[in-house]
């Protein structure tokens, strides 16, 4: 096989990394049982999401129209005129018309109506869901309205949140977040999230909002193809008008709809990526995994050492994709490192880049290349290619990755193999993302 192996240590790193794939495995399996999920949420704060138990049966099934609870809540939002329609829809799409291509109430609800939905209704024990699409003949666009009416408030925040925990830990193949806003002005809560999945000429993508207003919980999808990732302002003036005529009859309150950039929260260990965060790869149609390994000490180049750096604590993680069909060595390995302060992540970054860029000159069996820059605000960091040819035709070729932010360091590691590469910018699109991530480790 082209391209390399994990390692030209031997068989050590490729047992150990078995070993995670198979722990990754039994992680996965309880998640897909329905076990409580767990989100870190902002600066690190835990949040437990309750999936309400049930899930896409008929026994689950909500009407749109009629319910056997007594009192106002039972008509609450009982009629499908207090949905969003064509004209609303129009701030999606500058050009084309927007029509209704269906409405469905909870007794024929489909079992996922947005992406990375992960059961039927986010609160089976609500009153009624409503599910209305849209389509653009003009632009092939389509959209979707989701609105989960709760017995009361409280029950609505865990619906919102069930949502957000889908979206967060999607595991939907082929699909990474590419970007996400927190909301204001959209009810209580919002955020939205850009899905998107490349192709050969132009990408798909997924723009999601979710929102919770009273006893109300809003989802609204925009699914476009594009070159670029889309902007919010659409999404957020169509999700807008959708708010305020439930409002209009739930007598609640709506604002003025802003976005700010905003990191969804995830269930991984504080300041480290969730797996949607990680790239597609055209040959795996399976969801990546996350599980704990050991702080890696580099290819050769990069000559780690964080007892000498004075690092106050790290952490390491690799993703794998347990049950795709992938050499041994395949996966993504992270690690993040607290500093006192950002003056010493600094120098530890500087150093590992000094170390990288200097490999050919101090290993003569390596080759490296550099692949790019990152720089997000307070984030900086450099990305290579490093090759190491161990004679008889073994080559071993990595993707580097360090960078810092505020007081926290981030280095990722990807090995190159045949038809599981990825661009250079792909790789620099996580390493940014890793480095987002850390500033919630502790």
């Amino acid at each position: 096989m082209t391209g390399s192996h994990r390692a030209p240590r031997g068989g050590g790193r490729a047992a150990a990394r078995e070993a995670r794939r198979a722990q990754a495995r039994r992680r996965n399996q309880l998640i897909g049982a329905g076990a409580a999920v767990v989100l870190l949420v902002g600066g690190g704060g835990i949040a437990a999401v309750n999936a309400f138990g049930g899930g896409g049966s008929a026994d689950n099934a909500k009407s749109g129209n009629t319910d056997d609870k007594s009192g106002d809540d039972a008509n609450l939002l009982a009629d499908e005129k207090v949905l969003l329609d064509g004209t609303s829809a129009k701030p999606l799409a500058t050009t084309g018309a927007w029509t209704v291509a269906s409405t469905n109430n909870g007794s024929n609800a489909p079992d996922q109506s947005f992406v990375c939905q992960a059961q039927r209704f986010a609160d089976p024990a609500g009153i009624r869901t409503w599910i209305r699409t849209f389509k653009n003949a003009t632009t092939k666009g389509t959209a979707v309205q989701y609105v989960e009416v709760s017995n009361d408030e409280a029950a609505a925040g865990k619906a919102y949140t069930t949502i957000t925990g889908w979206l967060s830990s999607c595991a939907t193949p082929q699909v990474r977040l590419v970007a996400s806003y927190v909301t204001e002005g959209l009810g209580a809560r919002g955020v939205v999230a850009v899905f998107g999945q490349p192709g050969a000429k132009t990408n798909k993508y997924r723009t999601v909002s979710v929102s919770t207003v009273g006893q109300t919980t809003m989802v609204v999808e925009h699914d476009s193809t594009g070159a670029t990732p889309p902007k919010p302002d659409g999404l957020l003036a169509t999700a807008g008008v959708g708010l305020q005529r439930i409002c209009a009859e739930a007598e609640c309150a709506t604002g003025t709809p802003a976005a700010k950039p905003g990191l969804l929260p995830t269930a991984e260990p504080a300041g480290f990526m969730a797996p949607i965060d990680l790239p597609v790869l055209p040959a795996i149609d399976k969801p990546w995994v996350s599980t704990a390994s050991t702080p890696p000490k580099g290819t050769g180049c990069e000559k780690i050492d964080l007892k000498k750096a004075k690092a106050r604590t790290s952490k390491a993680q690799t993703y794998v994709v347990p049950e795709a069909k992938v050499p041994t060595e395949f996966g993504l390995d992270t690690m993040v490192a607290a500093f006192a302060n950002s003056a010493a992540a600094n120098t530890f970054v500087s150093g590992i880049r000094k170390n990288v860029d200097n490999c050919k000159k101090t290993t003569s069996n390596a080759t490296v290349k550099p692949t790019g820059t990152v720089s997000l605000g307070t984030i900086k960091g450099e990305s290579w290619r490093a090759s190491y040819d161990t004679g008889g035709g073994k080559i071993f070729t990595y993707r580097i990755g360090i960078a810092v932010a505020g007081s926290r360091s981030v280095y990722v590691l990807y090995p190159v193999l045949e038809d599981l590469d990825i661009s250079d910018a792909a790789f620099n699109e996580v390493l940014t993302r890793a480095a987002e991530r850390s500033v919630a480790y502790k």
